[in-house]
């Protein structure tokens, strides 16, 4: 699991550098995963009715039908009673963007540190 791990650390750090060409490849793994499924359940027999209910079944077992279908946003929005976007003045939408943009920013600050000491990690183990 540990060898996959740094494999997939490795196409993700030089992908994010391509994020066009990273967004077509991931979009080819996601429609061939799903092509894939789709043809596992025709090729043995399963309707439509059955696919639905295994598929909800298993959305709902793991916690992904609410997330997926509503959004965590919207849920921690209304627990927190935060406005709908609609409501919200131009300059809180405009705030809100730019913290946004505050924190992208420090993400990627972050994954490149990451990116570095990873590299100087795996030439120290050299």
């Amino acid at each position: 699991m540990q060898f996959l791990n740094k494999i997939e650390n490795k196409i993700r750090i030089k992908l994010s550098r391509y994020p066009i060409l990273y967004a077509l490849i991931g979009g080819v793994g996601v429609v061939l995963f799903w092509r894939g499924i789709w043809h596992i359940a025709d090729d043995i027999n399963m309707t439509s009715i059955m696919s639905f209910i295994v598929g909800l079944a298993i959305l709902l077992l793991t916690g992904i039908f609410v997330s997926e279908f509503i959004g965590k946003k919207l849920i921690i929005t209304g627990l927190v009673g935060e406005k709908k976007l609609e409501e919200k003045e131009e300059s809180e939408i405009e705030t809100e963007e730019t913290q946004i943009k505050t924190l992208q920013n420090t993400l990627s600050r972050l994954e490149k540190k990451l990116d570095h000491v990873e590299t100087h990690l795996e030439e120290n183990k050299k």
